[in-house]
Order: structure tokens, then C-alpha cells, then sequence
């Protein structure tokens, strides 16, 4: 195997082996705790601008399949495992991890002490980084490193989204069926505004009866309004919130005109339409065993999470109710408006594999739907 060595801007070097396609990459280096799910995080849009860790030690055993993807194909800049397996065990495999890396160019690295790694993020914050199967001069790395922008002010929407309008036609996977199972009969048509959105996400409209029209992040509110839809869903998406004040002046424009539900990148969005304001975190919610308390429930519900940014709590007017709350930092989770029809979470209550924890939050879309 190739050598192949990580640099972080804040000089930190460490030495290990290619796990993907031959070349150099560069980004926001973060982590993610998941066990599994390891082919939807390399596909999911919000990932777009950074260089992503697993903390789990063995990656790749299961291998990967296109029926597990939440978008196109990879959209990480970049990989970093402990150890990616190089013997998939599963009869859903069509590929393994590294081969899959190397079709797509994407540049990992394997072999290095991803717990030291990830201690290193959570004590000093997100850092850029850059790894290299090319360049192994500590030095010169570590000059690309520190000269890679960060995600702040970065408007990473527009290099995800739609570039055009199109319906979307899967439900839920099915174990004996595939994505070929009778769906739903359509009852309610929703709008989504495709910030970076997940598969996943539009699966669950489907299963919940929706007929779904999938739009680019920079539709016009008043192009929406033609449509004539029962809600509008605002989708998860990479990078600042405060990077894409177009995407805040239509959601703003859609405020009591129809249902609105909105997911991680759309929360923050929404929050910012509302009048509030977002921030960055020290090192972000990444992973599906987040503890988030629902407070009109008392109860705690495990969820998935992936996100760098959050609403700002303290900034939300008194119309906004502040309905969830995550347990391990306290930072806003969920809110909805008082008198509006209108909701969002910063959590994934899709994820897939899961926790599951959360999937009501599509029920009640449905039911603001039907009382509209």
C-alpha cells in the first residue's frame, strides 16, 4: 500500500497508508461516531467541504452498495480510518470501501490513531487539513493545509444542489423488494428546497403519502407558490447558514403561506428567517448516538446528527418555541412557530441505518398538512 500522510493547520502530522485514490485533498477535518452507516455518510451532501474520521476502528467489512446511497455518489473532500477492511462480508456488497474511493477520487488514509485524532478536534475545535499520497513533506503539507479555506462564509449549497426541478419516485427500501414495493397512494404534494438533500429524506416523504417535487436551493418563493403545494420541506445541506442569505430571504417570503418543515441545514435556515441568528460550533454533532430531549414529552430520543453550525437560542423571538434540546452541550435542537404551521429539528429523524427514534416528526408534517 502506499504511503500517505495527514497534516492539520495546526502543525500535527500523522503517518499512514492510502486507503483510496492516489492524489491530495484538502478540508474542514471532523469526526463522526457512528458504528455503521459508513456508505451514507461518505454520500451525504452535508459532508461537502470536509475531510471526515470514523472513530469506530473497522470500517468498510460490510462493503457498499448503491441502494444505501443518500445522494449521486461520495461527497466528502476526504477519509481518514483507523482501519478500512479490505475483506467486505455481505451479500448487499457490490463493492469494497478502498475500491470505491478510488473509482470516485477520493483520497483516504488509514493506519493513524483516529482516537488521538478525534481528542485533538474536541479539545481544539474543527481544524483544516490536507492528506497526500503525492507530497509526504510534512512542511509542504502542512502549507496547503493552513492555506485551505474554512467553512465560514462558504456558500457549499450551490455546489450540491438540483440543477434542476425533478419528482422523486422511491419509498423506503425494502429487504425482499428493493425500492420496487407498492408505495403509498399520493394524499399531499410537497415542495422540497434541495439544500444538499438526503434520499433518505425523500424515501420517508414518500412512505408518509407525499407526491414529491424536488427544487433547486435558488427557486424563487413565488415560483414555489405556483406550485400550489400542501407544505414545503427544507432540506439538510453543507456548510454556513449564514452564507446563503438568498435561501433565508425565500424561506422568509414562505412564512405562513403554506406548512413548513425543515431538517439540519433548513433548521438554521428557518431560524434565520424567523430573525435569529447562527453560530458556529467548536467541533459539531456528528454521528447517530446524540441524546436530545423532547420537551413537550419529557422523553429522550436517541438520534443522528451532522452538523457544525446551530440556531442561536437566545436570538429567537418569543413567537418561537424552542421544542428540543440536545443533552450533551445543551445547543438548540428543535422549535416551531406559535401561531404559524411551521417546524424544524436539527437532527436527521430519516437516518438510515438509524437510530429511529425520531420519525414521528414526518407524522406530524402530515398532520399540519391536513389542517391546512
Amino acid at each position: 500500500m502506499a504511503e500517505a500522510m495527514l497534516a492539520l493547520a495546526d502543525g500535527t502530522v500523522y503517518k499512514g497508508t492510502s486507503c483510496g485514490a492516489e492524489g491530495e485533498t484538502a478540508g474542514e477535518v471532523v469526526f463522526n461516531t457512528s458504528l455503521t452507516g459508513y456508505p451514507e455518510v461518505l454520500t451525504d451532501p452535508s459532508y461537502k467541504g470536509q475531510i471526515v474520521t470514523m472513530t469506530y476502528p473497522l470500517i468498510g467489512n460490510y462493503g457498499l452498495n448503491e441502494e444505501d446511497f443518500e445522494s449521486r455518489g461520495p461527497m466528502v473532500e476526504g477519509f481518514i480510518v483507523k482501519e478500512a477492511s479490505p475483506y467486505p462480508s455481505s451479500w448487499r456488497s457490490k463493492t469494497g470501501l478502498s475500491d470505491f474511493l478510488r473509482k470516485h477520487g477520493i483520497v483516504g488514509i488509514q493506519g493513524i490513531d483516529t482516537r488521538a485524532l478525534t481528542r485533538r478536534i474536541r479539545q481544539r475545535g474543527v481544524i483544516e487539513g490536507a492528506i497526500s499520497t503525492v507530497d509526504r513533506d510534512p512542511e509542504s503539507l502542512l502549507a496547503k493545509a493552513r492555506t485551505c479555506p474554512g467553512l465560514i462564509g462558504r456558500d457549499l449549497v450551490k455546489e450540491v444542489t438540483c440543477q434542476s426541478s425533478y419528482e422523486w419516485d422511491k419509498g423506503t427500501w425494502r429487504l425482499e423488494s428493493g425500492y420496487l414495493h407498492p408505495i403509498p397512494e399520493a394524499r399531499f404534494s410537497v415542495v422540497a428546497l434541495d439544500f444538499g438533500i438526503k434520499f433518505n429524506i425523500l424515501r420517508k416523504l414518500i412512505e408518509h403519502g407525499c407526491r414529491v417535487t424536488v427544487v433547486p436551493a435558488s427557486t424563487s418563493a413565488a415560483e414555489i407558490l405556483r406550485r400550489n403545494p400542501d407544505g414545503i420541506f427544507l432540506s439538510n445541506g453543507p456548510g454556513d447558514p449564514a452564507a446563503v442569505p438568498y435561501a433565508v430571504d425565500t424561506v422568509r417570503q414562505l412564512l405562513g403561506k403554506k406548512p413548513i418543515f425543515g431538517i439540519c441545514l433548513g433548521h438554521q435556515i428557518l431560524g434565520q428567517a424567523f430573525g435569529g441568528s447562527t453560530y458556529k460550533l467548536k467541533f459539531g454533532h456528528r454521528g447517530g448516538n446524540h441524546p436530545v430531549l423532547n420537551r413537550h414529552t419529557g422523553q429522550v430520543e436517541i438520534t443522528a446528527q451532522n452538523h457544525g453550525f446551530a440556531v442561536d437560542a437566545e436570538s429567537l423571538p418569543s413567537e418561537v418555541e424552542l421544542t428540543h434540546v440536545n443533552l450533551n452541550d445543551h445547543t438548540l435542537e428543535g422549535m416551531r412557530h406559535r401561531e404559524m404551521p411551521v417546524f424544524s429539528v436539527q437532527y436527521h429523524p430519516e437516518a438510515s441505518p438509524g437510530p429511529h427514534d425520531a420519525g414521528y416528526l414526518f407524522s406530524r408534517f402530515i398532520d399540519l398538512m391536513k389542517g391546512a
